[in-house]
Order: structure tokens, then C-alpha cells, then sequence
């Protein structure tokens, strides 16, 4: 049980998790152990509990996506915290790797984002259509390689993929990135886009809270990791 969850932070309130791309946050259609369940069982052998066990899911990352999720070991904190992350008073940083460099080193993304729930994807519209939201993300390239180049992207907002269709409208496809256009999916299913650094308040303690995720054990990753 150990081997399957990456501990970066945990006490009374709160846990922090490095979510592997396989991992899922929340119940879907496929009937797949949960995070949460991999967490209530690894606190339940970690301190003998018997009993339930409370985990509650604060934010998501896509399945296919990997990195910093935090999950609520109490109701009290998971009011406070689901409050924060509605309130955007937190900082996400991701790392991608696209198939192609940005025109330009650094910018800002702002779209209109409508999301399809039958294809559980997003599109961007050219103003503000009915149900489509406003999505906003600041990148800049920190390293490259022969065949591939490393954003750091910094939230604004949080919508549906919002990473994956604003990079790939300006031809900055993810590697693995199916969905939205990549030449061919990575052999484990992941795509390579990585929740890499986490600022929260702390729900109790009020302090400031700052995660660190480390890469995927994979060739490319690791190279970039290494470089940057």
C-alpha cells in the first residue's frame, strides 16, 4: 500500500499526495479504487485505526495527468479548504512538455472555454457564448530539447483542461495529448503535464503551505528535471 501513495505533506488536517497519472481523484464510470480509498487505507494501517476513516477530496487533476492533490483528513478542513480552492486564493504551478516552442518565450493565455460533457472536452470560443467560461493562465519555456520543450504554467483560473486546449489553440500540443492533437499517445496512457508545485493556507494553522512535486519516473521528465 505504501509503494502506491507518495506522501509529500501530511498532519492532523490535511494530506498531500504526488498523484500518479494512472491514479483517479473521484469515482468514475470504471469502477477503479479511488485515491481516496488508497489514502484511507494507507492511514489505516499507518495508525492501526479501526474504524471508518475520513478523506475528503478537496480538488482534481485529470487521470491522465500527474502531481500535487491535496485531500482533507477532517470536515472542518475540508470546508476551509474547499472554500480556499473556490476562491482561487491558491497557487498551482504545472510543468508540460509540448511538441512545439511558444512564439513567445513567456505570455498570457485568455480564452473562453465551453466544456462538451459527452466528449468530456473542451473548446474555445471566440467570445463569451452562453455557458462558456473565462480561462486564464500565465506560461513561460524553461527548458528544451531536440524534440521537445518544457512550460511552466501558472493557473489563474481552474477550468475543464484548461491547460491542455489553451496550449494546444497556440500549437503547443502536450506529448501524449491525444485529446488535443498530439501525434501518439505515451505507452502507460499518461500524457505529460504535471501539477508540480502547490501554495495553500494551511486550514487550522493558518500557515502557508508550499508543495513541491517531483516527476514522474520517466527518461523525459527526469531529463528536464535535471535541467531546469
Amino acid at each position: 500500500m505504501k509503494d502506491l501513495i507518495e506522501v509529500l505533506h501530511e498532519d492532523n488536517h490535511v494530506i498531500v499526495v504526488n498523484k500518479r497519472a494512472s491514479d483517479i481523484v473521484q469515482g468514475d464510470k470504471t469502477g477503479d479504487v479511488t485515491m481516496p480509498d488508497l489514502i484511507k487505507e494507507f492511514l489505516k494501517v499507518k495508525y492501526d485505526k479501526p474504524g471508518n476513516i475520513f478523506c475528503g477530496v478537496v480538488h482534481r487533476l485529470d487521470r491522465v495527468t500527474s502531481g500535487a492533490v491535496v485531500f482533507a483528513k477532517t470536515s472542518k478542513a475540508l470546508t476551509r479548504l474547499n472554500e480556499q480552492f473556490r476562491e482561487q486564493d491558491t497557487k498551482k504551478t504545472y510543468w508540460a512538455i509540448v511538441e512545439k516552442a511558444p512564439k513567445n518565450k513567456t505570455g498570457t493565455l485568455t480564452n473562453y472555454l465551453l466544456k462538451n460533457e459527452k466528449q468530456n472536452k473542451s473548446y474555445i470560443q471566440e467570445n463569451d457564448l452562453k455557458g462558456a467560461k473565462k480561462a486564464t493562465l500565465n506560461y513561460k519555456q524553461i527548458a528544451e530539447s531536440d524534440r521537445y520543450f518544457l512550460l511552466e504554467v501558472d493557473l489563474e483560473t481552474g477550468r475543464h483542461h484548461q491547460i491542455r486546449v489553451q496550449l494546444a489553440n497556440i500549437g503547443c500540443i502536450i506529448k501524449g495529448d491525444l485529446k488535443y492533437g498530439a501525434k501518439r499517445s505515451n505507452p502507460d496512457g499518461s500524457i505529460h503535464l504535471h501539477a508540480r508545485g502547490l501554495d495553500f493556507i494551511h486550514p487550522t494553522t493558518k500557515e502557508l503551505i508550499k508543495i513541491v512535486a517531483p516527476v514522474p519516473n520517466d527518461n523525459l521528465w527526469k531529463w528536464f528535471e535535471e535541467r531546469v
